[in-house]
């Protein structure tokens, strides 16, 4: 317990707990529904420029992302979000992967026919998303949705960039423990639980969904 308080008084960790909460969960919410959306309309829709558009989708995953932090520090710095939780989220609510990755599992899981007798029905592209794509989209929905929670409840170079030790997330505060010549690697290692425990909580809700949806798919097949 003294190590549990001393990572309290070295850095507001309760806070930083909340941040990365509101963080990592916008940033999974907001990624989740845009990569299915996208990842739809690049598997199952037909316009033109599908190809080129996912090329260059896929091909912002070559670049590195430290090539963009001077210009997308300079776009907050004008908007004013300097410190503030929406320059850490904003610039996180859709990844190529994510993209991609929901392509290329509802080539897999959605079969055209399915899309062809809703239109035929008179739904439109809204409620076949809705009411076909989602469903069928679920387990790989929770992949993604884990992947980038883990992904950003983890991330430190932007948010140690973008926010201060007065408004932090979990990662920019457990850089303030252990300070002084001698770091104390009890306390260290206590916040570095204190910080790991909402990861395992989101695993431990996902993780039956993952593996259900996986099992459903292998008795489907």
């Amino acid at each position: 317990m003294r190590n549990f308080e001393a990572v309290r008084e070295e850095a507001d960790i309760g806070r930083a707990l909340l941040n990365s909460l509101i963080v990592s969960g916008s940033i999974t919410i907001g990624t989740v529904l845009c990569c299915t959306l996208a990842g739809f309309a690049f598997a199952k829709l037909r316009f033109r420029g599908r190809g080129a558009l996912l090329a260059v989708t896929v091909g912002t995953m070559m670049i590195p992302p430290q090539l963009g932090v001077i210009p997308l520090f300079m776009l907050v710095a004008e908007l004013g979000w300097v410190n503030q939780l929406q320059s850490v989220i904003l610039p996180g609510l859709v990844s190529a992967f994510g993209v991609f990755f929901m392509r290329q599992f509802l080539v897999q899981s959605l079969p055209d026919e399915l899309i062809e007798a809703a239109r035929v029905d008179g739904a439109s592209t809204a409620r076949i998303f809705w009411s076909i794509v989602v469903p069928i989209a679920r387990p790989g929905m929770a992949v993604l949705g884990l992947l980038t929670f883990m992904a950003a409840w983890n991330d430190f170079f932007w948010p140690v960039v973008a926010l201060s030790s007065q408004n932090p997330t979990v990662q920019v505060a457990l850089r303030q423990l252990g300070g002084g010549y001698v770091h104390d690697q009890s306390v260290i290692m206590a916040g570095t639980l204190l910080g790991t425990l909402p990861v395992l909580l989101v695993f431990g809700l996902l993780g039956r969904q993952i593996v259900g949806g996986i099992m459903q798919g292998a008795v489907k097949g």
